[in-house]
């Protein structure tokens, strides 16, 4: 184990060297504008980099999954149409299209689907029946693009999938599943380089790297898949509602934002600078500051989904506690550039 997690360490390290180098041979970078603060070009290669040396475990390992050659097949589509989109700039509709048809060959070829909604109304557990069929397309769109909003700040992306999949791996110990709980750990392993160089660590902001939409992509659908084969087979590690948890952030932030575009009459995938992180380096957060903060309150949020889970707390109530929590803050959201004047002059924040 020691020596699999040392291989996938070293060789995520040199896989983000290699694919840095193709990355601007193509021009496969990131310029800065006027919603991105970041100097220079930044090769867009990370979540590619990573995501081979998970495939390449997964290829070595096939049944640490269920369905991996599916797994595999859909997240390389994903992948290569990420690098496309980074590459040329694909139309969201097309890509909208492109996750609803892997979340069916998710439900049709892999039979994970979102039937089994948890006790979430009392001590009976909700099944879905046909309803289950689009909840599930709503779960893979919706978890692929939560993640891709929050890619805003240096580390963040990689900080929040790499709290997800360590509370998933939590529960799948727990359960007994070691195998899942050994992919989970896997991608956690082959994150942390990507996470170093993209924080300028050890070697500074000359070999700087951002994830792309690429590897955004593939971390959500990752985490939906394993969010759905951990919650709804038949030995589930955890309940559906402590899923929820688990992506807290994410989920919550994405809600919210798309809520309050919806509001404006806007387009709810139309970009701008209302995220969480805005809001924090608008009150006079630095970027690391933010990013501790942020990565803080997910950590917290998970650690109490898996201690919900493992205390057998009621869903009902862990699911009612989210939906007054997610609330809260799209209320709070609202109201934030009136707060965050008030909160700057209060600490004279310029």
């Amino acid at each position: 184990m020691i020596l699999t997690t040392f291989a996938l360490f070293i060789s995520s390290f040199m896989s983000l060297f290699i694919f840095r180098k193709f990355a601007i041979l193509i021009n496969l970078v990131d310029q800065p504008n006027a919603r991105k603060q970041h100097s220079g070009s930044i090769p867009l290669v990370g979540g590619l980099a990573v995501f081979i040396v998970v495939f390449s475990y997964l290829i070595i390992f096939p049944n640490t999954i269920s369905s991996a050659m599916l797994y595999l097949s859909c997240a390389s589509i994903l992948l290569f149409v990420g690098v496309l989109d980074d590459l040329y700039d694909i139309s969201f509709r097309f890509r909208l299209i492109l996750q609803v048809v892997i979340s069916a060959f998710m439900m049709f070829f892999g039979g994970l689907i979102l039937n089994d909604a948890g006790a979430i109304f009392g001590d009976v557990n909700v099944n879905l029946s046909f309803f289950g069929y689009i909840m599930t397309v709503i779960c893979v769109v919706g978890a692929i693009n939560a993640f891709n909003m929050v890619d805003g700040i240096d580390g963040l992306l990689g900080a929040l999938a790499t709290i997800t999949f360590s509370s998933l791996g939590v529960l799948f110990y727990f359960n007994g599943q070691n195998e899942l709980m050994a992919f989970c750990a896997a991608i956690v392993v082959a994150t942390i380089p990507y996470i170093l160089m993209n924080l300028g660590i050890p070697l500074g902001q000359r070999f700087k790297i951002f994830m792309g939409d690429a590897g955004s992509t593939v971390i959500g659908f990752t985490v939906v898949w394993l969010l759905l084969e951990g919650s709804q087979s038949t030995d589930r590690a955890f309940s559906p509602v402590t899923a929820l948890w688990l992506a807290a952030v994410p989920i919550i932030d994405a809600v919210s934002t798309i809520a309050r575009r919806v509001k404006k009459g806007q387009s709810p995938f139309k970009p701008d600078r209302e995220h969480l992180h805005h809001i924090l380096l608008r009150l006079g957060f630095s970027s690391r500051q933010a990013l501790v903060v942020i990565c803080f309150i997910s950590a917290s949020l998970a650690v109490i989904g898996v201690l919900g889970d493992v205390f057998n707390i009621p869903e009902y109530i862990m699911f009612y506690a989210f939906i007054v929590l997610t609330v809260m803050y799209y209320f709070f959201m609202l109201r934030i550039w009136r707060i965050s004047v008030r909160i700057r002059r209060l600490f004279k924040v310029q």
